[in-house]
């Protein structure tokens, strides 16, 4: 494969969603061809899993199964395709957020998730993962005053406190994959850090390309 795979990150409410487009057009702008999705979804039976998934109570056990499995179909049916010819992806979310949200948040087991983790994707990871840290409390008062919270959205202070601290840690084990943006900052302020990064990418320094 010779595309790059960035995946955005964050907990709900840290404001990444306002700059992937972004990201992308600027992309697109320098030349690069560039193919956006998002988790869960991303395809058609994807977004219909993403449906119960954000909406429907269940058990963190099935919830982190049917990411995997939306998953599968994502990158089976669109991200590796993409890789394949050349291009770029651009995804919002990816692994990294099942074991944020269901691992750390929902308390199912780290263990479990590598196995999933292992089995759908052993030979993909992004090449680039940007993380929109974001206070749980700042996020939470974002949430209070946009569009109706999904069941996630919903959730204690406490469990985003724990999905938070899921991110770190994540990006402490391999830190050469991931940057950190402050997201408590206003948008403008934010897109100034994260324009230099988008430079970076696009011109091959400092990031090896998907396997």
């Amino acid at each position: 494969m010779t595309g790059k795979f960035v995946t955005f990150e964050g907990i709900d409410g840290a404001g990444k969603s306002s700059h992937i487009s972004w990201f992308v057009e600027s992309l697109a702008a320098k030349g690069i061809s560039v193919v956006s999705s998002r988790e869960p979804g991303g395809t058609l039976l994807g977004e219909k899993l993403r449906e119960i998934i954000l909406n429907d109570e269940m058990e963190p056990a099935t919830e982190a199964l049917l990411a995997f499995a939306a998953r599968q179909e994502n990158i089976a049916t669109k991200i590796k395709p993409a890789l394949r010819d050349g291009q770029w992806v651009v995804c919002d979310r990816f692994t990294d957020s099942t074991f944020a949200y269901q691992g750390y948040g929902r308390g199912f087991s780290i263990e479990k998730l590598e196995m999933l983790e292992n089995w759908v994707h052993a030979d993909l990871q992004p090449t680039f993962t940007i993380i929109f840290d974001c206070d749980p409390a700042v996020a939470a008062q974002r949430l209070a005053d946009s569009r109706v919270a999904d069941k996630f959205e919903r959730q204690s202070l406490e469990f985003f406190v724990r999905v938070r601290d899921g991110y770190l840690a994540r990006a402490s084990r391999q830190p050469e994959r991931y940057a950190i943006i402050n997201s408590n900052q206003p948008i403008n302020v934010v897109r100034a850090a994260l324009a230099p990064l988008l430079v970076q990418l696009a011109s091959g320094e400092g990031k090896a390309d998907v396997a």
